[in-house]
């Protein structure tokens, strides 16, 4: 009877003993996975470094090989709507520009597609060719149009040497527009009351849900007269003689490149390949231009500027070269 009485105990303890020894096991197990995690990701990461340093190690020996043969042409694209953070801002474009120089090509080429936009920046991209015109002066820099190189893009094309383009592009619109929209008429329909309250008597200037005032508008638009003029100022500092005397020359219009180039507005018809190949003579062609990173591209896909544009254009009109 006592070693009957005994076995249960014995079976407890072996039970016990089995539970320790699979939940130690376990433990282990969970840890070897999570090293070979580490591991992996480690070993992971590790070749995505080699490749993008093997990346940029073939792009930069192919600019150093270009840079002292000479024989290519450096390539810009200035595209879409010049403003802040977006493809054509300043700062990406100039960047590139000063990347494109450095690499000393045979030329560049700024290859323009855009409708214009913002003044400050416009200058920006303007007064930075001029600068790397100064400091590379054996490097030529031409702009050649595709579809469109209207207001602040043309503001950027007359800094360079040349400007090339289709006889079908439309070039031009010399001009500065400031546009919004007037809510008034419609709050008072909806019964809506605009409570708005400032200090500065000019605080609410261009308010779109409160009336335009004469005196607003008068200083509204002798602001864009001040801009429109600085536009004048820099396309005659870039086209000099070039120019045809014309009475809508800077009146905002828009030329096709055929009447473009018979006011000077333009040197000459050509593609980005005919340019390489026939005025500059370096066919092979290396992209300068500033790669958007995904995060960039999704968000523009998905239009999340909208709350900015609607900022910029209807509740707080800019300037705009376009």
């Amino acid at each position: 009877m006592a070693e009957h009485e005994e076995q249960p105990e014995g079976n407890g303890l072996s039970e016990e003993w089995a539970r320790q020894v699979l939940t130690g096991l376990a433990r282990e197990a969970l840890t070897e996975q999570r090293r070979a995690r580490r591991w992996s990701l480690f070993f992971r990461f590790a070749f995505l470094g080699v490749l993008i340093a093997l990346f940029m190690g073939y792009e930069a020996a192919q600019f150093r090989s270009a840079g002292v043969a000479g024989h290519f042409t450096a390539l810009v694209r200035l595209q879409g709507t010049i403003r802040p953070d977006g493809a054509a801002d300043a700062r990406g474009i100039d960047r590139a520009l000063r990347a494109a120089f450095a690499a000393q090509p045979r030329a560049v080429i700024l290859a323009a597609d855009s409708p214009g936009g913002s003044p400050v920046q416009a200058s920006d991209m303007n007064e930075e060719i001029w600068r790397l015109r100064s400091r590379y002066p054996r490097i030529p820099i031409y702009a050649v149009v595709s579809d469109l190189c209207a207001s602040g893009c043309y503001y950027v094309a007359v800094a360079t040497d040349r400007i090339y383009a289709n006889p079908a592009s439309l070039v031009g619109s010399i001009g500065v527009l400031m546009d919004g929209f007037g809510y008034t008429g419609i709050m008072k329909k909806v019964g809506v009351t605009r409570r708005l309250l400032t200090a500065g008597s000019n605080k609410d200037f261009l308010d779109p849900f409160s009336p335009l005032t004469p005196a607003h508008r008068a200083y509204a638009e002798k602001m864009l007269t001040q801009i429109h003029q600085q536009f004048i100022a820099a396309v005659i500092r870039g086209r000099g003689a070039r120019l045809a005397a014309h009475a809508d020359l800077f009146s905002g219009l828009v030329w096709t490149g055929a009447r473009a180039r018979e006011l000077g507005l333009i040197d000459g018809f050509g593609s980005v390949g005919y340019v390489a190949r026939h005025i500059i003579k370096a066919p092979r062609i290396i992209d300068f231009t500033p790669k958007q990173g995904l995060a960039e591209q999704f968000a523009e896909h998905l239009g999340t500027d909208v709350g900015r544009a609607l900022q910029a254009r209807i509740l707080a009109p800019l300037p705009w070269l376009s």
